[in-house]
């Protein structure tokens, strides 16, 4: 009979988040990173955006992710939110960015967080604002976005 050895195992896991956002006619995106997925960073990206476009009003459309959604969130006065369905993703433009980004570091292989870090601006540098805009733009998408603002 064997003897099944035990020991400790912790993982040594890091990670960051980018947070985004796109124009889907135009293209024009803008990123942020943090090092949480939580209402307080999201509180400081809405911050960030709000003065970056301080002289327009920026409708967001989000999923309905529990930080996205907080009470203790206070939204600033330049942006109004658009929750969309339950299990949509594919009416979130972004979605298709979030996508396309991940295709082009799926075969990556990163020693390092920070190595990580700099491909993904690498790709971000890279991808131009008619692509962006090709890629989230598609036509349901801007005519719903377009009604919502009606």
């Amino acid at each position: 009979m064997g003897i099944k050895p035990q020991g400790q195992v912790s993982w040594q896991r890091k990670s960051f988040y980018l947070y985004g956002l796109v124009e889907p006619v135009t293209g024009e995106s803008f990123y942020w990173e943090f090092s949480r997925l939580d209402a307080q960073c999201f509180q400081k990206f809405l911050d960030v955006f709000s003065t970056t476009y301080s002289n327009e009003l920026n409708l967001i459309q989000m999923d309905n992710g529990s930080f996205h959604k907080s009470l203790s969130l206070k939204w600033p006065d330049n942006i109004i939110p658009i929750f969309q369905p339950p299990h949509s993703p594919e009416l979130n433009p972004i979605e298709r960015l979030w996508e396309y980004i991940k295709a082009q570091l799926s075969w990556e292989q990163c020693t390092s967080l920070d190595e990580l870090r700099q491909k993904l601006k690498q790709v971000l540098e890279s991808i131009s604002p008619d692509a962006i805009a090709s890629l989230c733009g598609w036509d349901y998408i801007t005519s719903a976005l377009l009604s919502a603002t009606s």
